[in-house]
C-alpha cells in the first residue's frame, strides 16, 4: 500500500483533517478517560470492506464514548519485527464504556471481527486507563520514535527503562510520553511493559544514540519493537 494512501485512510480513521502547516499533533487525557494505542496494517484494496466498517463499527464505538484523535504513519522500522503501517490514538470516556464496547460489539455487529480480520491483516490494540491527566504534543517536524519493550519474565520490575530513559535525555532526546500498565484484549495482543514516545532533533542524532547505547546492553529486556512516526 503507498504511504499516500495510508495518510488518507489515517484521516478517515481518527476523523481529523490536517494541513502541511500543521505540524503539531496534540492530545489531552482527563483522570479516568482511557487512551487506546493501535497498530495496524491495511489490507491492499479496502473499498466496500471500509465502507461497512465504518457504517457498522463506528456508530457502535461513539454510542460507547470514543472520541477518535490525530494519529501517524509508520515510517521506519528500527527494531523488531512488527511492520505495522500505522500508530493511532483513541479515547474513550472511561473505562467502563471502553470495555462495554469490547463486550458488546459482537453483539451489535455480529461479523465485526471477521470485518476487522478481512480489513486489518495485522491489528494491535493495548489501552490506559488515565490514572492522572495527561497532555502531550507531538512535533512532526522533529524525528519520533515510539519503542515497546518487553522485560523477560523473571525480571518483575522495569528499572531498566529508567537507566535508559537517563541516557536518552544526556543525549539530548526527549520522552514525550511513557505508558505503562496497559490492557489488550483477546486477538488483539500488543501489551509491552513500557512503551514510550522520544523526540529527536533528526535522524542523525537518534542513530549517534543509539550506536553508544544500545537496547540489547539491558539483559532484563526480552522483545523490542522500535519506530519511526511521522
Amino acid at each position: 500500500m503507498k504511504f499516500s494512501n495510508l495518510i488518507i485512510l489515517l484521516a478517515v480513521l481518527t476523523f481529523s483533517v490536517s494541513t502541511a502547516q500543521e505540524k503539531i499533533k496534540s492530545y489531552d487525557f482527563k483522570k479516568g478517560e482511557v487512551l487506546d494505542i493501535i497498530l495496524l496494517n491495511q489490507a491492499e484494496n479496502p473499498g466496500e470492506l471500509f465502507e461497512r466498517y465504518k457504517k457498522t463499527a463506528f456508530p457502535v464505538a461513539f454510542e460507547y464514548g470514543y472520541q477518535p484523535q490525530p494519529g501517524f504513519g509508520i515510517s521506519k522500522l528500527t527494531l523488531g519485527t512488527n511492520k505495522a503501517q500505522a500508530f493511532l490514538i483513541g479515547k474513550w470516556e472511561n473505562l467502563e464504556k471502553r470495555e462495554g464496547f469490547l463486550a458488546n460489539i459482537a453483539k451489535r455487529v455480529p461479523d465485526f471481527h471477521q470485518q476487522r480480520r478481512d480489513l486489518f491483516p495485522y491489528f494491535g490494540l493495548t489501552y490506559y486507563p488515565m490514572l492522572a491527566d495527561l497532555k502531550f504534543s507531538v512535533d512532526t517536524s522533529k524525528y519520533n520514535v515510539a519503542t515497546a519493550l518487553w522485560n523477560k519474565p523473571s525480571k518483575k520490575d522495569v528499572s531498566f527503562f529508567k537507566k535508559w530513559k537517563s541516557e536518552v535525555e544526556k543525549s539530548g532526546g526527549k520522552v514525550i510520553i511513557t505508558l505503562k500498565n496497559g490492557k489488550s484484549p483477546l486477538g488483539y495482543y500488543y501489551n509491552a511493559d513500557v512503551l514510550c514516545i522520544v523526540e529527536w532533533q533528526n535522524e542523525n542524532a537518534f542513530n549517534t544514540f543509539t550506536e553508544k547505547h544500545p537496547l540489547a546492553f539491558y539483559e532484563a529486556l526480552r522483545n523490542v519493537h522500535q519506530f519511526v512516526i511521522q
